[in-house]
């Protein structure tokens, strides 16, 4: 069982159309990338899921059950828009906000202490949020939203405002939390933060949905079958029938590297025929990047 459906959802706000039929499925374990330009409607479909507005059309699964107002405990959500009360003090604030998520105070309490260890900001419990740094105040965002152990977790935007080493400490908890079994929905224009962090991916343009699946698979799908090739020696010419689409000298060597397209065949051969007429010095396959991909997606969707 998936741990949240997504069906047929549409939505509207007047005559602007933000979600068309869009449906997706999101397996326990697993970080989900929710990706697309700005306007496409990501924002719209997290936010039916947190229930800050409702679809028009379709529904929402949480483990097979049709969302409702208790769903809340299961669900944490980082908005990119942060959201903290500047004059209470960091204690008071997760103490608030893990209440509202269904926690009691003991447990509250033993919950927020384990997090704020794990940060090392314990002297921070009696300031003030105004008086913390933007980096500071992500942190405590970030532990009200994993304070209650939710099921599902929805960033958005998860590493704005951090420094590098922040971003390292973030990213590391999210990878922790995927591996305790949570399922967390990634939305991001980072596309090298997808690439590190994303198991799955889904891509929505104009609010329709137009991509969907595994990275792995994504990437192999659009994959184009071009070799990356530095050596030593003659023109790579003679490597024909193989189209070179392009070549270049490196800078400060007498090595050359050249772009050979292959459709067609097997890539040992095509060794096997350069071994004969050059020094290979490296051979390797080009796996388009997900920034390419999601370029692509958009312009052929946009251009038809």
């Amino acid at each position: 069982m998936n741990i949240l459906d997504v069906q047929d959802v549409s939505k509207s706000f007047g005559e602007n159309t933000a979600l068309q039929n869009v449906s997706l499925s999101i397996s326990k374990g697993e970080i989900f990338g929710l990706l697309g330009p700005n306007g496409a409607g990501k924002s719209t479909l997290i936010r039916i899921i947190t229930q800050i507005i409702k679809a028009d059309n379709g529904e929402i699964l949480i483990k097979g059950e049709k969302l409702k107002p208790e769903h809340i405990e299961v669900i944490g959500y980082l908005p990119e828009e942060r959201g903290l009360y500047k004059k209470m003090k960091v204690g008071d604030q997760l103490m608030y906000l893990a209440r509202l998520k269904g926690l009691d105070k003991s447990e509250a309490f033993e919950k927020i202490k384990y997090w704020i260890k794990k940060f090392e900001i314990e002297e921070w419990w009696n300031k003030k949020i105004e008086d913390l740094s933007k980096g500071m105040q992500q942190k405590v965002q970030f532990i009200s939203t994993v304070v209650h152990d939710p099921d599902i977790l929805i960033l958005d935007e998860p590493f704005s405002g951090f420094d590098p080493i922040n971003a390292n400490l973030i990213r590391d908890e999210i990878l922790q939390l995927r591996d305790q079994g949570c399922s967390i929905i990634f939305s991001t224009h980072r596309m090298e933060s997808v690439e590190e962090l994303c198991d799955h991916i889904a891509l929505i343009n104009n609010a329709k949905k137009i991509l969907d699946g595994p990275k792995f698979e994504i990437k192999e799908a659009h994959k184009k079958h071009s070799y990356r090739v530095e050596y030593k020696g003659d023109d790579l010419a003679l490597a024909a029938p193989y189209a070179i689409s392009s070549n270049a000298t490196l800078q400060n060597t007498n090595k050359e590297t050249v772009i050979i397209d292959q459709s067609k065949g097997d890539p040992n051969e095509l060794i096997k025929l350069l071994a004969q007429k050059v020094e290979i010095h490296s051979f390797s396959e080009i796996i388009p990047s997900m920034n390419d991909i999601f370029i692509s997606k958009v312009q052929e969707v946009n251009h038809g």
